[in-house]
């Protein structure tokens, strides 16, 4: 396509001169909205069907219009499309070679409409379809991790609260917790489809058209639910990209807490995992070295997904109705955004898949920090009958004085946890060793493998109903 030097552009007899060059680098968005061609071209087509049905324009238009579109579209798939900069965005980039393959009929594609629905309907379009592939991102992910999950269900580790060893659990039940971080992400990516599922086309610039357009007409063409109500809102609304961002900083967070987890059981000093050579790098002068880059990776990219929401926030903080130059603001944040948890989203699914799990040092560490005090402290609930804030101060007793022996808990003698309490039987060792622990965490949600293994189930089963039925929970 040639680049015409035109004094007026195609926004026309009201400029009679030509933009100065720092304006026209400032204005232009072509350099990112290109992605929107697909969108673009789309909404054109089922614009002009509908036009053409209704009466607007000729048969004969319509036809010479959708044959000019696709030839478009083969073009730029092709990589035969020349963009100007002059011509802007996507938008006149597309009409300015309609016309010129197809003469002045191109001129009547934008009767009803304006660049204001145009773009919103282009924005909405590849959000939705976005949002599609993060659905299928977070499903592959979450079969991952249940698969590990069902895997390790009776794999000892330590469970922690401030990075201080708690209380023993599985590793499947710690998998199983991020399984749940990312159903919510998955639930929140669905209820956004369902909330942008609604067509700005036909909206014009701010106010409708008096033409006789059928909005429901193009709404369906183009895959909606229905179209938007108000025209003012139509135009100016950009909480399906907010939210876009919004549900993507969240997902990433629970992206990042994952890798950081990585990067720390992967240290020699934890050693309770050993990533695959596939996701790892080494070091130009450490020949020892194997560094979990992939997870710290993930973990720095959560950074920038949150800089975009918070940039895009600030742009539309201010913003009267209707629709304001700023908002072309809107796609770059969005598309580095979509991009960036796609390619976090298949890396983390990537390592959980081949993390190798060093099982005796996980369970060497659950022993440790006398870890099953809880476990002392129940039962001497719910065996000796002692309310449970004076069972606390038994077991810490009874810590302090193993931890002055060098002692695990279980390692006590019966007299020597008599001494501290005479209640104390010897059927409390049932209960102070770490498997025996992490067995009777039996309540609904639990570290028991028989409930991490009935709650793989669950996910299973909901996975498979959701896809089923198209829909979220």
């Amino acid at each position: 396509m040639s680049e015409k030097k035109t004094s007026n552009q195609m926004w026309g007899g009201r400029f009679a001169s030509g933009p100065a060059a720092v304006m026209e680098a400032i204005n232009a968005s072509i350099s990112f909205d290109r992605k929107l061609y697909a969108q673009d071209i789309a909404g054109s087509l089922a614009h002009a069907q509908m036009l053409a049905k209704q009466g607007i324009i000729s048969a004969d238009d319509h036809a010479r219009i959708t044959e000019g579109l696709a030839a478009i579209k083969a073009e730029i798939e092709e990589g035969r499309f020349a963009f100007s900069t002059r011509l802007e965005d996507i938008h006149m980039n597309v009409e300015a070679r309609l016309a010129e393959l197809i003469g002045p009929a191109a001129g009547r594609l934008h009767t009803a409409r304006s660049r204001n629905d145009q773009v919103a309907v282009d924005f909405r379009l590849w959000v939705k379809e976005e949002l599609q592939k993060t659905d299928a991102a977070l499903v592959r992910l979450i079969e991952v991790l249940l698969a590990r999950a069902a895997e390790h269900a009776a794999t000892v580790m330590p469970g922690f609260t401030h990075l201080q060893a708690a209380q023993p659990v599985t590793f499947g039940h710690h998998l199983m917790a991020y399984v749940e971080m990312f159903g919510r992400d998955l639930s929140r990516v669905r209820d956004a489809v369902v909330r942008l599922d609604e067509c700005p086309l036909g909206a014009a610039a701010l106010a409708g058209t008096s033409f006789p357009i059928d909005r429901h007409m193009t709404a369906a063409a183009l895959g909606f639910r229905e179209p938007t109500r108000n025209s003012i809102d139509s135009v100016s609304d950009r909480d399906f990209a907010l939210e876009f961002l919004s549900l993507a900083a969240i997902c990433a967070t629970h992206l990042s807490r994952m890798a950081e987890e990585i990067v720390i059981w992967s240290t020699p000093q934890f050693g309770f995992v050993r990533l695959s050579d596939a996701f790892s790098t080494g070091s130009s002068i450490m020949p020892q070295k194997k560094n979990p880059d992939a997870a710290e990776l993930i973990r720095a990219k959560t950074g920038r997904i949150n800089g975009h929401l918070l940039a895009l926030l600030t742009v539309m903080k201010g913003l009267p109705l209707a629709y304001s130059k700023d908002m072309q603001e809107d796609k770059e944040a969005v598309f580095d955004a979509a991009e960036t948890l796609e390619l976090a989203l298949a890396a983390m699914a990537g390592m959980m898949g081949d993390i190798t799990v060093n099982a005796a040092a996980m369970k060497r560490a659950a022993g440790a920090g006398f870890s099953t005090a809880t476990d002392l402290a129940d039962w001497l609930v719910r065996e000796a009958g002692l309310p449970f804030r004076e069972a606390h101060h038994v077991t810490g007793r009874a810590v302090a004085l193993a931890d002055s022996r060098g002692k695990a808990l279980e390692k006590l003698s019966l007299d020597e946890l008599k001494a501290i309490h005479p209640a104390i039987t010897d059927e409390v060792f049932s209960v102070l060793s770490v498997a025996s622990s992490v067995r009777s965490r039996t309540s609904f949600g639990g570290t028991s493998p028989a409930e991490v293994r009935r709650q793989v189930r669950y996910w299973k089963t909901r996975l498979k109903r959701d896809a089923k039925a198209g829909k979220t929970r």
